[in-house]
C-alpha cells in the first residue's frame, strides 16, 4: 500500500526532526525536541490548505489563468475555479524524484515538462538540510528551453508553538517584518498597496494575535545583517517560539490565520516565503525571467528556514 503523499523521506539533525514526502516535495513534519514547530499533515493524509506545499513556477493566484509573456497570450488551468484563478503553481500534486538522502539532508528533483499555459521546461530542485540552526530550504529553477521562462517561487508552512489546537493562536505573540501591505479584493488579487504604519497590520514590534484575521502579503521587509527577514511565533506563557527567515529573493510574506479553512481555522498561522505576490506573471512584480538554457540567468536558487526561538 502507498500513502497517499508517496515515500516518505525522515531526516534528523541538531535536535530537529523532518519529514518530506514524495508528493508535491512536500514538508510534512518538523519538530524540536519533539516539539511540533509546523501544522503539518499525517502520513496516511492529503495535505489540505496548502500545508507544507512546494508553490512552483508561481506562489498564490494569476487572475483567470490568463496572462501574455514573450508576445505569447497563455491560458492556465483555473485550479481554483471558486475564484476563477490558476492557484500555487504546477508541482503540488505531482510525484518528485529521490536524489539524494542522507541522515541530515534530503533533496528532489521534478522535470516540469512545456505545456498549455506554460510552455517551458524547467528542472526544479527542493534540498531540505537540518544542522543546529534548523531547517534549511533550498528552491532551485533551471530553464531548459530556448527561450525566456517567467518564475517566481514560494511554500505553504503553517506555524505553531507546540500542539496545534482551535483559537491556539490567539494567544501567541507575532513580529513579523513587513512594512508594507498589499490589498486585495473578493478573489485574493491585489489592488494596490497600503503601509502598516498605525493600521492594526503593523506587526514590526512583537505583540499578541488577540483575533486580528490575516490573510495578506506584506513586502518592504525589515531585514537583518546577513539581509535575512525573520518572523517570529512566541508564547508569552513560557518564552517558547518558531522563527522563519527568508533571503533577500524572497521579498514577500503571505500571512494567513486561516479563518475561512476549517482544517487551520486559528490553530496555526501561514507564513509563506514567495519570491513575488499574487498575479505578478500579469503585473510583472517581482518576477523572475530565466534566460534561455545556456545563458547567464537561466538558473534561479532562493534559501528560506525555520527553527526554535
Amino acid at each position: 500500500m502507498v500513502a497517499p503523499t508517496g515515500e516518505q523521506f525522515e531526516i534528523t539533525g541538531g535536535g530537529y526532526r523532518a519529514v518530506v514526502v514524495e508528493c508535491g516535495a512536500a514538508l510534512r513534519l518538523l519538530e524540536h525536541a519533539g516539539r511540533p514547530l509546523l501544522d503539518g499533515f499525517a502520513a496516511e493524509a492529503m495535505p489540505s490548505a496548502g500545508r507544507g506545499q512546494v508553490l512552483m513556477p508561481w506562489p498564490n493566484r494569476i487572475r483567470d489563468g490568463a496572462f501574455r509573456f514573450d508576445g505569447q497570450d497563455l491560458q492556465l488551468p483555473l485550479s481554483e475555479p471558486s475564484r476563477h484563478n490558476a492557484s500555487h503553481g504546477l508541482v503540488r500534486w505531482v510525484a518528485w524524484t529521490l536524489e539524494e538522502h542522507t541522515t541530515h539532508s534530503v533533496s528532489l528533483t521534478y522535470r516540469l515538462m512545456a505545456q498549455s499555459g506554460y510552455p517551458w521546461t524547467l528542472d526544479l530542485h527542493l534540498l531540505y538540510d537540518l544542522s543546529a540552526d534548523g531547517l534549511t530550504v533550498t528552491q532551485t529553477a533551471t530553464n531548459l528551453g530556448s527561450g525566456p521562462a517567467p518564475y517566481a517561487a514560494g511554500m505553504h508552512p503553517y506555524l505553531v508553538v507546540g500542539r496545534p489546537d482551535p483559537g491556539g493562536i490567539d494567544r501567541l505573540e507575532l513580529r513579523l517584518p513587513g512594512a508594507t501591505r498589499q490589498l486585495t479584493d473578493e478573489r485574493k488579487l491585489p489592488v494596490d498597496d497600503e503601509p502598516v504604519e498605525g493600521t492594526a497590520y503593523d506587526f514590526r514590534v512583537s505583540r499578541p494575535l488577540r483575533g486580528a484575521v490575516l490573510d495578506h502579503a506584506f513586502t518592504d521587509l525589515e531585514r537583518d545583517e546577513r539581509g535575512r527577514a525573520v518572523t517570529e511565533l512566541r508564547d508569552p506563557s513560557d518564552g517558547t517560539g518558531v522563527s522563519l527567515w527568508v533571503d533577500d529573493a524572497h521579498r514577500w510574506l503571505q500571512v494567513y490565520t486561516g479563518d475561512d479553512a476549517p482544517d487551520v481555522q486559528r490553530r496555526s498561522i501561514a507564513v509563506e516565503p514567495m519570491t513575488a505576490p499574487a498575479d505578478a506573471f500579469n503585473s510583472g512584480r517581482d518576477l523572475v525571467t530565466l534566460a534561455p538554457a545556456g545563458e547567464d540567468g537561466d538558473e534561479c536558487s532562493t534559501s528560506w528556514g525555520l527553527g526554535v526561538l
